[in-house]
């Protein structure tokens, strides 16, 4: 069941982006408060699952495209991730998301999977998503009996601009998989990465995407240009660019977490994360990205309380 959004025009878009970065950072925030408290979502992942992916992505170093230093292995035991599972809930996580690389996974795996969502279920009381790539039903509906609560798909960019990032798979692929996982009765994440060269037109045709889709959560990343990847000399996108992304994101999608992901401690940027809670944002990915850790979890919860101690003030 996918969520609803109110009615947006282009004609409403288009006075919106003719904001300065100020006002339309008031009316985020203010949007913020009013549809969603201060509530702030934290969650975390393990990388399950690493390296070798057959996919083209161009920002990606788990690409088997690619020569670059990201570990490869292949799923992790029961054990690893009942352990990670276990440490996310620890730290302060609300949501725990098994991910593994590859265009998708086999029903050999995916029943794996299903047997950790179960334990993870029983043992440590923490809720479930999963990132597998590109899924169909059949196999969606055997995590969600196992106790799955959501899956993630990233757009990762708009419509129009996908093919300059991913040629071994469509966005209408992605779009199936997100309708599949909400036929299966799941949650969705999806979102996508600020800075791979796209315009704010991009932006704004990812996020009407994801309206059409009715997500349930949004994570923006920022692209880290790693190296040995297509985009690893891209000139990093703006602290404006971003503030002003996650404002008219929080606008357009003014029910469900604006989630920080990934890029967010880059050095351009970390000085910018409060202002970026003050633009609307209102959600955290902690404990470290797939191949890139984070700052300590501590912080990042001091962080938050300090957030909500503004909201409140």
């Amino acid at each position: 069941m996918s969520r609803s959004f109110p009615p947006m025009t282009s004609e409403k878009i288009a006075e919106l982006r003719r904001l300065s970065l100020a006002e339309l950072m008031r009316r985020a925030l203010e949007t913020k408060l009013a549809q969603r408290g201060d509530a702030v979502s934290l969650c975390t992942i393990i990388n399950a699952k690493s390296g070798n992916c057959g996919e083209d992505c161009r920002f990606c170093v788990q690409s088997a495209h690619y020569r670059t230093n990201a570990p490869v292995y292949g799923l992790k035991s029961r054990e690893e991730v009942l352990a990670a599972a276990r440490e996310a809930r620890e730290i302060g996580a609300s949501h725990f998301s098994i991910v593994a690389s590859g265009r998708g996974m086999n029903r050999a795996d995916t029943e794996k999977v299903a047997a950790m969502i179960e334990e993870i279920g029983s043992k440590v009381g923490i809720r479930v998503c999963a990132s597998l790539g590109i899924m169909d039903r059949e196999k969606l509906e055997i995590l969600r009996d196992a106790g799955l609560v959501r899956y993630h798909h990233n757009l990762e960019t708009s419509r129009e601009f996908f093919p300059q990032i991913v040629t071994t798979h469509s966005f209408e692929e992605r779009l199936d998989t997100i309708g599949a996982a909400q036929e299966a009765g799941l949650e969705v994440c999806a979102g996508g990465i600020m800075g791979l060269g796209e315009t704010e037109d991009d932006r704004i045709s990812m996020a009407m995407s994801l309206r059409e889709c009715g997500v349930d959560s949004v994570p923006l990343n920022i692209l880290i240009p790693l190296p040995g990847t297509p985009l690893a000399g891209t000139p990093p996108i703006t602290a404006p660019e971003v503030l002003r992304t996650i404002a008219l994101y929080r606008l357009l999608l003014p029910q469900v977490p604006i989630r920080l992901a990934a890029g967010r401690d880059e050095p351009f940027f970390r000085d910018f994360l409060g202002t970026s809670f003050m633009a609307g944002a209102d959600g955290l990915m902690i404990g470290g990205y797939l191949t890139k850790g984070c700052r300590p979890a501590p912080e990042d919860r001091a962080f938050v309380r300090a957030v909500q101690a503004l909201w409140n003030g």
